[in-house]
Order: structure tokens, then C-alpha cells, then sequence
């Protein structure tokens, strides 16, 4: 296992903690006003909307990576050929 990938879990079961405390000490409701999407303001737990954002980011992150990584080399070119 290297490096990078002991970081990445470490760093998501932090946040999953964090989304467990704001859970269980933020319960009063919050509204969420968003006009182009929403014509009235959404009244939630403040920890279900910590959970909705956090969620949103999570999956824009996930197709903002998407598709990277290392591509295989092919046939190229060779130098000096006869």
C-alpha cells in the first residue's frame, strides 16, 4: 500500500467523523435559499445540509477525476530505424 493511498483513507474517515459530530451537535434547522433551483427555501438540520454539500463535493470531485490516471504507451516511434 503506498503513501498516497493510506492518505486518501485516512483523510475520508476523518471527514466521515466530522460529518458524525456536526451530526449529532447541530440540530436546529437551517434554510437554504438557491433561486434558479429552488423557488422556495428548503428547511433541513443543519447536519443534513452539512451532508448535502459535503456529498455534492464529493461527487464533483469523483467526475472531476474521472478518466485520469497513467495511459499505456503504444507502438511509438523508434529512433536511428534502417
Amino acid at each position: 500500500m503506498n503513501a498516497k493511498l493510506l492518505f486518501k483513507i485516512v483523510f475520508i474517515i476523518v471527514m466521515l467523523f466530522l460529518l458524525v459530530l456536526i451530526g449529532l451537535n447541530n440540530k436546529q434547522a437551517v434554510s437554504f435559499v438557491l433561486p434558479p433551483l429552488f423557488t422556495r427555501p428548503v428547511h433541513q438540520p443543519a447536519a443534513i445540509m452539512y451532508f448535502a454539500f459535503f456529498a455534492v463535493g464529493i461527487l464533483t470531485g469523483a467526475v472531476l477525476t474521472v478518466g485520469v490516471g497513467k495511459k499505456g504507451g503504444g507502438g511509438g516511434k523508434t529512433s536511428g530505424g534502417k
